[in-house]
């Protein structure tokens, strides 16, 4: 037998620069005495000091105090948005040298991997909310270059709600929990969030986005990052590039069904963090290519929108994605607190060859982030935490402070001096040393936005022409749902209006949905934060004619359908299941790299038809179908039995049916789906016949994995989603 492998073995397996710095505050207290935070040996742990047996607690009692104080203290604030997150341990792996583009040592230098620490979380509900939560997704890459530390800090939508940070308290009061009752948790549908957009024309693009398939991901490991902003490359003769970011899943980006993400908050609030966690720790290593959409300066005007707008993005069929590496992410952290809590990421955090624009959403971003940090972690000292810290050195005249861990030797603290011969020296931009880049500014001071950014509908359009058939169904109901938790009917009735300026037909849709009729014209303003005295032209939507009418990088149907690699899959057996029925499909699922779960009415163990045991992972008491992407059901006339006439097994097929995933059965186990509604209900299934819709049933077990298989890499069967209904 393998021997495992231990945590110390598989950290050194994936041993890279970040993980050696980490190394000197990691502590392991296996085989070592209990002392106090001062070092001193404990001798009795379990009894406060007293006087006597049964007196009174004494205050001297030192140990007590230390650990009731540490206790007391041990939560630091979280986050005020994307406070409930999963972090990883990974690293970059640059293509090829981007020296035409940037200077950045690490976008230059093929021969190294760049250490990576990356947060993913959802954005509006607290630490204790749920992972399934309808909500943007938070993407974090904090690369530990040699240069010092770059943060890429973006979402899994490649726009925003507002243009302005000045407006983005607002955003939050809003779709938090409304402030008189606490209610909602982690959700949008409510009234002050729902007033909130229907008052600003801007955040229409993002809504859209926000009520697709997107806001609901099957994974971490399965969405797709985006910077949002657009930054600039800067190459080393001064030259400059406008640099959008992205993330490419290499799994494919991947949605489960909302009636599936409601259900699977009750089953298991933790399923994304679960999932990110067990696919390292199995090394199922999660990876995503970094790519790069590059404008060039003279290109800064040449589009039909504002390259400094957040709430647009560059169409893929303009501006081709760059692939220029790939990130792997191998380890998962010691410690959740003092990794993935305690993490702070900056998006002012930048080195040479990448600087920032100005987008005024990305200039406000960069007074937040410092604020944020200093509150959450206690003072100016945030980066000296280990998780924090880079892997360059760190030398300035900064001293003191809350928490301050370095220990800085020497008479000054300032400069210039000529005590210390005026160290720190600052470094020439030749040597390393980060310059600005130099663009000219020549403006008045105002409070204004540029008509560029005016356009607030045509992006919007493109996204919704560029989903496909299942997902503008998805998006319908979305709305319909969400505006349906409004109580408030003017607001229900405004945000019908603004989807009539994206599309009319999603605008009636949802209108029916909400008893409401689609208004011919819109009150105005539409934006109330404008003056009532304002020209009407600043508040009356304009029309951009746009060229591209669709984008197939929009939609998830073109996303990658080719792997089963972490898919988990339930296998629905009891006592006396054929032996061979059941092997032959598990193993070729594992040889694709899927993960298989044995769920039968009891746990243990089941026996099966040549009398060997068979372990069991899950009852259908702990198990749903909706923690699965597929599930089989193989033969055996004695497991088939009691198989049919459970109801928590037909509940489980019918309920896999409802969410469109891939289902197969051993031709000997069709009465088990004969008990099912949606097979009863549906005669024309028949044997070999049943591809498309992800029903495979079959006697020849090869043909009927290779199908299966198959039908699993594509994910979900939407077509089926609207001509049967099921009761599950």
């Amino acid at each position: 037998m393998k021997k495992k492998e231990s945590k110390t073995e598989k950290v050194e397996a994936v041993d890279n620069q970040k993980v050696s710095a980490l190394r000197p505050h990691t502590a392991d207290a296996t085989g070592q005495e209990m002392t106090t935070d001062q070092g001193v040996k404990i001798n009795d742990d379990q009894n406060s000091l007293r006087a006597g047996d049964r007196g009174a607690t004494l205050l001297e009692d030192f140990i007590l105090r230390e650990k009731i104080t540490h206790f007391d203290h041990e939560r630091i604030p979280e986050r005020v948005v994307h406070a409930r997150g999963s972090g990883a341990h990974g690293v970059f792996k640059l293509y090829k040298p981007l020296s035409e583009l940037t200077k950045a040592g690490f976008l230059n230098n093929t021969e190294i991997e760049t250490p990576v620490f990356v947060r993913f979380s959802t954005v509006a509900g607290s630490r204790g909310s749920t992972d399934l939560a309808r909500d943007v997704r938070g993407f974090a890459v904090k690369f530990y270059t040699e240069e010092g530390n770059f943060d890429l800090v973006g979402n899994n939508m490649p726009v925003f709600f507002i243009q302005d940070a000045m407006k983005f308290p607002d955003l939050v009061h809003a779709v938090k929990p409304e402030p008189d009752n606490e209610i909602p948790q982690a959700a949008s549908a409510h009234d002050t969030f729902w007033d909130f957009i229907s008052l600003m024309p801007e955040s229409t693009h993002m809504i859209m986005w926000l009520m697709s398939d997107r806001a609901i991901p099957r994974s971490y490991r399965m969405m797709e990052g985006f910077g949002v902003h657009t930054f600039r490359f800067i190459n080393a003769r001064g030259e400059s590039n406008f640099v959008k970011f992205h993330w490419k899943p290499m799994l494919g980006v991947h949605s489960v069904a909302w009636d599936e993400a409601q259900n699977i908050s009750g089953k298991d609030p933790d399923f994304h963090r679960r999932d990110l966690w067990e696919a390292i720790e199995s090394g199922a290593f999660p990876e995503w290519e970094l790519g790069v959409q590059i404008i060039p300066e003279a290109d800064e005007f040449k589009y039909e929108f504002d390259l400094l707008d957040s709430t647009k993005l560059v169409p893929e069929e303009l501006v081709p994605v760059l692939p220029i590496g790939k990130m792997t992410l191998n380890r998962n952290p010691d410690n959740f607190f003092a990794e993935t809590e305690q993490v702070a990421f900056h998006i002012g955090n930048i080195v040479p060859g990448i600087d920032f624009t100005n987008d005024p959403l990305l200039q406000g971003r960069l007074f937040s982030y410092t604020d944020t940090q200093l509150i959450r972690l206690g003072g100016p000292n945030f980066h000296e935490i280990p998780i924090n810290r880079p892997i360059s050195p760190s030398h300035n005249n900064q001293r003191d402070g809350f928490m301050r861990q370095r220990i800085d030797r020497g008479k000054t603290s300032y400069g210039p001096n000529s005590l210390g011969d005026n160290y720190p020296l600052q470094v020439k931009e030749e040597a390393g040393g980060f310059k600005s880049y130099q663009e000219r500014i020549d403006a008045r001071k105002v409070r204004a936005r540029s008509d560029s950014f005016r356009d607030h509908f045509s992006q919007a359009r493109l996204f919704y022409n560029s989903q496909s058939e299942p997902e503008r169904n998805h998006m319908v109901d979305a709305f319909s749902f969400e505006l349906g938790k409004v109580k408030s009917v003017a607001v229900r009735q405004r945000m019908v209006g603004i989807l009539s300026l994206v599309d009319k037909s999603l605008a009636g849709e949802v209108a029916a949905a909400l008893g409401l009729g689609v208004q011919e014209k819109l009150e105005t303003p539409i934006n109330r934060s404008l003056p009532a005295d304002a020209n009407p032209s600043d508040y009356e939507p304009i029309e951009v004619k746009v060229k591209l009418k669709k984008s197939a990088a929009l939609s998830m149907e073109n996303t990658v359908k080719d792997t089963i690699t972490s898919r988990k899959i339930a296998v629905l057996a009891a006592d006396g299941v054929d032996a061979s029925s059941l092997k032959i499909v598990i193993d070729a699922i594992r040889a694709e790299g899927g993960i298989v779960h044995v769920i039968s009415p009891k746990l243990g163990q089941i026996t099966s038809s040549d009398h060997k045991p068979i372990q069991v992972e899950e009852s259908f008491l702990t198990a749903a179908s909706v923690l699965y992407d597929g599930i089989y059901v193989p033969g055996g006339k004695a497991s088939v039995n009691k198989l049919q006439s459970n109801a928590d097994a037909v509940h489980f097929l019918n309920e896999a049916f409802k969410h469109c995933k891939a289902i197969a059965a051993d031709s000997e186990a069709r009465p088990v789906l004969d008990a099912t509604y949606f097979f009863s209900n549906a005669p024309e299934f028949d044997g070999g016949s049943t591809l498309d819709e992800g029903i495979i049933i079959e006697n020849d077990l090869k043909s009927l994995t290779d199908k299966f298989i198959k039908a699993i890499g594509r994910h979900r069967f939407w077509e089926r989603e609207k001509k049967r209904k099921v009761p599950a």
